[in-house]
């Protein structure tokens, strides 16, 4: 795509989540320590999984597959967030734009297809008990990613290509902290109403159906527990109840965003923190403080 044609635009302004100076100390610090968090926690889980013999149950693959994602999903905003903080000129390139835009839809929606993957193991491992271990081979794992890789290239894909068409002639400020689909609509010298309500159906159609799929595997395996013993329903809990923290706390502020036409951007961008920072950086503490395997295996690593 000749990106430079269609647009007068050739840099955009990042406004950041504020401009008071400080404040945006406060959120250099604090962002800093988040990324650190999320860098280290990530990569000690991707490590640990694939270096620990004990962990090659398909639920520690996909895990393993999930902190990928996510260092790699905070990275795309995060650093040029940081950078952000430090400089006056927080400009971005047109192409560097829309490469993070792309960057944040395709980790983001991997991301989505991963959880809702992680759901069907956990559903299959509480109502299929006999059935494990053939319903889940490697083979069959290694599809499940394979697939969330592809259905999240497809849709950023589609997102981006909608967005690099559209005529951008000034102004170049984006009221948020990354390039995303609503702030960069606003700034369209064209009628964008179609545009947009093709992203909030592409968007909104993968975050709901797949947030549909999780609440019905859970209510699945829920009333499958309702025959169990008390022991039986506490493991059963303790292995879904990390899942469903980490669903709840990514979904929650994505359907916010995507499921509606946007209003208020500098509310957007405050919710955007939850999906692009908090969830990538509690993912590995939810997921390992529930979990004995991990911690103890951590622990020999």
């Amino acid at each position: 795509i000749d990106m430079k044609n269609a647009s007068g635009v050739k840099e955009f302004v990042l406004l950041g989540l504020s401009g008071s100076p400080g404040v945006q100390k406060i959120c250099l610090v604090t962002f800093v320590v988040f990324y650190t968090i999320i860098l280290v926690g990530n990569l000690l889980i991707v490590i640990t999984v694939i270096s620990s013999p004990r962990l090659n149950s398909p639920m520690y693959f996909f895990l393993c597959y999930l902190s990928f994602v996510d260092i790699c999903y905070s990275s795309v905003t995060v650093p040029k967030m940081i950078a952000g903080f430090l400089v006056a000129n927080k400009t971005i390139s047109f192409v560097g734009c829309m490469a993070q835009l792309f960057g944040v839809h395709f980790f983001g929606c991997t991301e989505i297809f991963i959880l809702t993957v992680m759901a069907y193991d956990r559903y299959v491992a509480v109502c299929r008990p006999l059935h494990y271990s053939a319903a889940m081979t490697r083979r069959v794992c290694g599809r499940l990613v394979l697939g969330s890789w592809v259905g999240g290239f497809l849709h950023s894909i589609a997102q981006t290509l909608l967005t690099t068409r559209l005529p951008f002639c000034g102004p170049n400020k984006v009221d948020h902290y990354f390039c995303d689909v609503h702030p960069l609509l606003r700034l369209a010298c064209a009628d964008t109403s179609a545009v947009g309500i093709i992203v909030v159906a592409n968007s909104g159609m993968i975050t709901l159906s797949c947030f549909l799929a999780l609440v019905a595997s859970y209510v699945v395996i829920l009333a499958s527990l309702q025959s169990q013993t008390s022991e039986g329903w506490r493991k059963a809990l303790s292995t879904c109840g990390s899942h469903i923290t980490v669903v709840v706390l990514f979904f929650g502020p994505c359907t916010f965003i995507y499921i509606r036409p946007s209003s208020d951007l500098s509310e957007d961008k405050s919710v955007a923190v939850f999906y692009t920072v908090i969830t990538p950086m509690l993912n590995p503490l939810i997921y390992t403080l529930r979990n004995e395997e991990v911690t103890s295996a951590m622990r020999k690593l």
